[in-house]
């Protein structure tokens, strides 16, 4: 008798390279995977995966079964989605991934809006700055912000928003050090940095996609969390460069300004990244689906 247990356990192995990512990510023991994978090649007669203590290995049979099951799971998983979207039921747990300054002023609406939207869905979410292996530690999806190439091309990519940066600082700074209208103006203004480092900063500064500067600032603060960055630039200590949806309710408010309006101070590419495009749960493809729709609204200034 078929068991589809043996074939989801077997691509989620092939996938995260090994039974201990896969436990990790599945919430299932290694031994549990172990046997299941067993129990998979003595019904077939042949081994799939060459394991030992030190390595791990598909075989080329493997291979070309790992195709065929993953285009079952596909199918199982559509026709079960297919269902469960005429009656509103998709359920299952979420594993996403994204930066502090993503969790603090970006995504903490979207999920929630999600969850209401989908109350059998679970989200388990990793908030860090520090890079992260989507498959080692068993991650559905990543969000993340970035100016160039993401260094793991082997990853699926897809781009979600792009979002523009711009200075900002309080009324009562400019008031006290001046307010620039050139960029020139900006020589001797106080910087707060994005970035522990505490090198010399600069203003990346655009105008129009033809007109680019960059303007030096010694930094007064230099930090990781663009949550610190703002508040230090509506306490009135200097002028920080930050996405433009991260400050949008505090110039509403009146306690942030743009400096240099017609300037921008850079672009970002906000991207999702999955491990795999074979084998996501229905769980997983609905919150993708609602990043990809909503995400330009979100960081729309």
């Amino acid at each position: 008798m078929i068991d589809f247990n043996d074939y989801f356990y077997f691509v989620h192995v092939v996938e995260k390279n090994g039974f201990s990512p896969a436990g990790r990510a599945l919430g299932v023991p290694k031994s549990r995977l172990s046997r299941h994978i067993s129990q998979l090649e003595a019904r077939l007669g042949v081994r799939l995966i060459q394991r030992t203590s030190r390595q791990f290995a598909v075989t080329d049979v493997g291979q070309e079964f790992y195709k065929h099951a993953c285009a079952l799971l596909d199918d199982m998983e559509a026709a079960e989605a297919a269902v469960k979207r005429q009656t509103n039921e998709l359920s299952g747990r979420v594993r996403l991934s994204c930066s502090v300054g993503m969790a603090q002023f970006l995504l903490f609406d979207l999920i929630s809006r999600f969850l209401a939207d989908n109350p059998k869905i679970d989200i388990i979410q990793q908030v860090t700055n520090q890079p992260v292996d989507l498959v080692e530690d068993g991650v559905d999806l990543a969000v993340r912000a970035h100016t160039g190439q993401l260094p793991d091309s082997s990853l699926i990519q897809q781009r979600l928003a792009l979002t523009s940066w711009y200075l900002f600082a309080a009324p009562a700074y400019l008031d006290h050090a001046g307010n620039p209208s050139v960029p020139n103006d900006l020589r001797g203004h106080t910087g707060l940095k994005l970035g522990w480092k505490p090198e010399q900063g600069f203003w990346s500064l655009c105008k129009e996609h033809d007109t680019t500067l960059a303007i030096p600032f010694k930094p007064r603060l230099c930090s990781d969390d663009m949550g610190t960055l703002k508040q230090a630039a509506r306490d009135g200590l200097g002028v920080v460069a930050l996405p433009g949806y991260t400050c949008r309710a505090d110039v509403a408010a009146g306690q942030l300004v743009r400096v240099l309006p017609d300037w921008t101070a850079g672009e970002a590419e906000i991207s999702l990244l999955m491990p795999s495009r074979q084998g996501v749960m229905p769980a997983v493809q609905a919150l993708s689906k609602w990043l990809k729709q909503n995400m330009p609204q979100a960081v729309a200034y």
